[in-house]
């Protein structure tokens, strides 16, 4: 038997688990210090603060099956003591140490199920720094990418915040290696290879994408609209947003709006409280704080996380029925809320909605519906406890209960919108046999 050591050996680490995805699991129990993804064996090794933690984390799974993205995988003790930098033998590099830090990366995208161009591949990275250079190519690890930046400080950050997050919801992970390339050559600005610096490139004759089956950039959006689930997952700038609506915007929506803090009126102060709205209003956002206007109990104002989470909330609930009455919501005077006595807050909630992966919960976005989405539920739960759960808030037409990635979830189809929000209002964040389930409105139109 391995001895107890500071290091963790998993193994089962699919392409789709991420490096966040392994925190997550170990956390709970201390400190990481180091984590090396060994993508090649489909193993990590992770290094915990002291020998304690990560007793911890062997005792507790020993007894529970640890699960990541509905794939089971294995934890054991190293036989490493400590990790260094040498462990670090990345895919593609056939047991080589790891080039020193550049100002140039190579990609490689796993699990690529939509289309990556030059264009995209600069929305992901440009948050870091400045591009100046972008070469795509086909080899036999996949789908490959050198990218330059201005500096090398760009090129570190963009590999430690980068590494191992997706593209899209659920596929396109970003595996970054550091280039031993001094400087990219560029011959053309075109779908495949772009020059930022250069504008004046020619684009070449068009011939065979470089990327086989897939037509030009604007098969992305193509894709969207019919029914491909594209999502910039984890990549928080507005184009990525943007792209989780198909492309654009809702209409009405700038995204450039900088008002954070919403007055929301007709309601019915007898019926709805904080904690309501705040249910209510997080599926466009993360809630800061809510308060109830004193002199008008009708009234209430809402501190959304930012601007463009506001304007979210504005298109989609303005004119939605709650217990009865039609809301009206425009942006306040006051940019924030002041803390007081008889303000709620919501910042550090573990129930805001957008606190991980935040870009893909703008796609759920959208006005209310007649049918409600259930998640976190119990895995012995039945469609009848759901019903149980759910039928005082109105006449449910129909139910399904089914699993995605290991886990129950439900749909449930109200006889009208109203029932269905005033049902996502009042239960929302409440249990069911000792599980918090979470609720949000599905674009479906029937089961």
């Amino acid at each position: 038997m391995t001895e107890p050591s500071k290091v963790i050996h998993i193994r089962n680490v699919g392409h789709e688990i991420s490096e966040n995805d392994l925190l997550q699991l170990v956390q709970p129990f201390g400190v990481v210090t180091k984590l090396v993804m060994l993508r090649a064996k489909n193993q990590a090794l992770l290094q915990m603060h002291d020998l304690t933690s990560a007793n911890n984390v062997i005792q507790y799974y020993t007894n529970v099956q640890p699960s990541v993205r509905g794939r089971n995988v294995y934890i054991q003790f190293s036989s490493h003591q400590e990790l260094t930098t040498t462990d670090q033998n990345t895919q593609g590099r056939k047991g080589d140490q790891e080039s020193p830090p550049n100002r140039i990366l190579l990609v490689t995208i796993h699990h690529m199920l939509y289309p990556i161009t030059v264009e995209v591949l600069h929305q992901v990275f440009s948050p870091c720094g400045f591009v100046e250079k972008i070469v795509t190519f086909q080899k036999s690890a996949g789908f490959q990418a050198l990218i330059q930046y201005d500096s090398r400080q760009s090129a570190v950050q963009a590999r430690s915040s980068l590494q191992g997050r997706n593209i899209y919801d659920g596929c396109c992970q970003l595996d970054i290696q550091f280039s031993n390339l001094n400087e990219l050559q560029v011959n053309y600005n075109n779908d495949r290879s772009r020059d930022f610096t250069n504008p004046s490139l020619p684009t070449e004759q068009r011939g065979r994408s470089s990327q086989h089956g897939y037509g030009d950039g604007g098969a992305l959006y193509a894709l969207q609209a019919s029914g491909g689930r594209v999502a910039f997952g984890q990549m928080g700038n507005a184009q990525a947003v943007a792209a989780a609506f198909g492309g654009g915007l809702p209409p009405g929506v700038t995204g450039t709006n900088d008002r954070c803090t919403l007055l929301v009126t007709n309601l019915d102060p007898d019926k709805v409280d904080e904690d309501k709205l705040f249910n209510l209003f997080s599926i466009y956002g993360n809630i800061v704080r809510i308060k109830f206007l004193r002199n008008k109990p009708d009234h209430a104002l809402v501190q959304m996380e930012d601007g463009f989470q506001a304007e979210l909330a504005v298109h989609f609930l303005k004119g939605s029925l709650l217990f009865g009455k039609r809301l009206e919501l425009n942006f306040s005077k006051f940019p924030s809320i002041t803390p007081a006595p008889d303000t709620h807050e919501y910042a550090g909630s573990s129930l805001n909605r957008f606190n991980n992966n935040a870009v893909k919960n703008y796609k759920y976005c959208c006005s209310p519906t007649k049918m409600i989405h259930l998640s976190s539920l119990p895995q012995d739960i039945t469609e009848e406890e759901i019903v149980t759960h759910l039928e005082e808030h109105g006449i449910i037409v129909n139910t399904k209960l089914f699993e995605a990635n290991g886990k129950k979830q439900a749909l449930v189809l109200f006889e009208d919108e109203e029932q269905a929000t005033e049902a996502l209002v009042c239960k929302h964040a409440s249990t069911i046999d000792r599980s918090v389930i979470r609720i949000s409105f599905s674009q479906l139109q029937s089961i």
